[in-house]
């Protein structure tokens, strides 16, 4: 069983439809990197994932869980999924102890002390032990960012979603965020992340999933995609965002 398999999965705002019949998969401790230009709708596949979007038509399965069904507890299983997003969602009045225990005492019931110290430990691991104290305003972008990836750490997720985490930052901030990235999937995590970073996809992406207009165009081990993609789409891509 695939970690995370999505099918057929299609979805429309009023009349546009933003997503066209998604199917891929991802299995246990893989990464992919998903990719494409704007508007192609990278995000919206990737909130399809923890059922932050509604989709319309097909079905999500994470760790054999029914995305779609309305019987699933969303709420819990979105506390297995881990999620960054672009803008780090940091709560700007709690400390950084704080916005990382929050989550663990309401979601998963630890204590306050427990809650407190496995958010430590992980803000050890992204390098910012020494921030406990302070307000996310405090810190520099790829700091904030740094901390969301830590509090998602703390809720001990099966996998970890990306959402464009570093298209926020200015460019000296990149290879920090990218580099803790880097860490997790060489630890075997399981991740699932929209990024325009292709050396980052190069360097730990199993496959790479290529959208244009709400379609997967391609989808195929990153080897493959670097060397010769097989839509003209994705070589005009690929040629614009690596020649910089």
């Amino acid at each position: 069983m695939s970690m995370i398999e999505m099918k057929n999965i299609s979805k429309w705002y009023g009349a546009f439809q933003v997503l066209t019949d998604c199917t891929t998969q991802v299995e246990k401790g893989e990464v992919i990197v998903v990719c494409g230009p704007s508007g192609s709708g990278k995000s919206t596949l990737i909130k399809c994932v923890n059922g932050l979007e509604p989709f319309q038509q097909g079905e999500v399965f994470v760790n054999g869980t029914s995305v779609g069904d309305p019987a699933t507890n969303l709420p819990k299983l979105r506390s297995h999924v881990g999620m960054v997003f672009q803008h780090f969602e940091l709560f700007p009045h709690m400390t950084i102890t704080e916005n990382l225990s929050i989550a663990q005492i309401k979601v998963l019931g630890r204590s306050r002390d427990e809650a407190a110290e496995r958010g430590l430990k992980l803000l050890d691991r992204v390098g910012l032990k020494e921030q406990a104290h302070k307000h996310p305003g405090q810190l520099s972008g790829g700091q904030q960012q740094r901390v969301a990836i830590a509090r998602a750490l703390s809720m001990d997720p099966i996998c970890m979603l990306f959402d464009e985490p570093t298209s926020a930052l200015d460019p000296e901030m990149v290879n920090e965020v990218l580099d803790v990235m880097v860490e997790l999937a060489q630890e075997g995590m399981t991740m699932m992340c929209v990024s325009h970073e292709m050396g980052f996809a190069r360097k730990v992406a199993h496959r790479v999933i290529f959208m244009d207009q709400g379609k997967i165009v391609e989808d195929a081990p990153k080897e493959e995609f670097f060397g010769t993609p097989r839509s003209e789409r994705a070589q005009q891509f690929l040629s614009k965002i690596l020649s910089h």
